[in-house]
């Protein structure tokens, strides 16, 4: 069984590896916009990106745009979807809109971008959790047949961001369970609603590794965890600096 901890040293509440055998079976699965063997295919260049040597190099200049090459991958991926995935895992915090707008031009468009994003944050997520205990990392799922439903939420607008958005407001039916039925919710938590599965994928996994929204907003809960709500804090936000998080 994927994600078995009964061996690594550690007491690992059950809900975590659940969560996380259930982003790898929907990350092998045909999205909105890829295939089953692409989604795969962009987590494995999620892992390969912390050794690519461009991205080493990129990271230490004073621009990553002024350094041409090629990434170190390990799969067969457009190329625009590969800088995509080595920028975002290496330097996230010095993308910008009119790159974004070059990878529409190279066929990586806004819905393409915002599901390759939820599996990259996915993978990092759970793969720092790994790294954090010492384990190896879990091998990927392999890829389900199928093509990708290319379902785009009519609710979509422009609220400023890079991509569309979908207010609370706006939401169809099938997609009432993104924001837990809350009439109002965040940027950082509707930045992937362009494609409902992304915003599903950061949901189960970030609340089994953090906690659920509707304590987020509740500075006196710690959701049973094994930290104060305080020391939760301090961590998360020394992360967040650490990641150059914009929140």
């Amino acid at each position: 069984m994927p994600f078995d901890y009964a061996q690594s040293g550690f007491h690992v509440r059950e809900d975590l590896p659940q969560s996380f055998r259930w982003a790898w079976e929907k990350i092998a699965q045909p999205g909105n916009w890829w295939r089953g063997e692409d989604r795969v295919a962009i987590a494995g260049e999620t892992r390969a990106a912390r050794s690519c040597a461009l991205c080493a190099q990129r990271k230490a200049a004073l621009s990553p745009f002024s350094l041409p090459g090629t990434h170190d991958s390990v799969t067969n991926l457009p190329s625009a979807a590969i800088d995509a995935v080595h920028r975002i895992v290496t330097d996230p915090s010095r993308l910008t809109k009119g790159w974004l707008e070059g990878l529409a031009v190279e066929g990586v468009t806004d819905g393409h971008y915002v599901e390759l994003l939820g599996i990259v944050v996915t993978v990092v997520s759970v793969d720092a959790f790994h790294r954090a205990l010492g384990l190896p990392l879990e091998a990927l799922p392999s890829p389900q047949p199928g093509e990708p439903n290319r379902y785009r939420p009519a609710g979509a607008r422009d609220h400023g961001a890079w991509v569309a958005t979908v207010a609370p407001s706006d939401l169809a039916p099938g997609e009432a369970d993104l924001y837990g039925g809350a009439p109002q919710t965040g940027n950082v938590l509707s930045a992937m609603s362009l494609v409902p599965d992304s915003v599903r994928l950061l949901n189960v996994v970030s609340e089994a590794q953090y906690m659920p929204g509707a304590h987020v907003v509740r500075p006196q809960s710690n959701y049973g965890r094994a930290l104060s709500r305080a020391q939760i804090e301090l961590v998360a936000g020394r992360v967040s600096s650490l990641s150059d998080c914009f929140y």
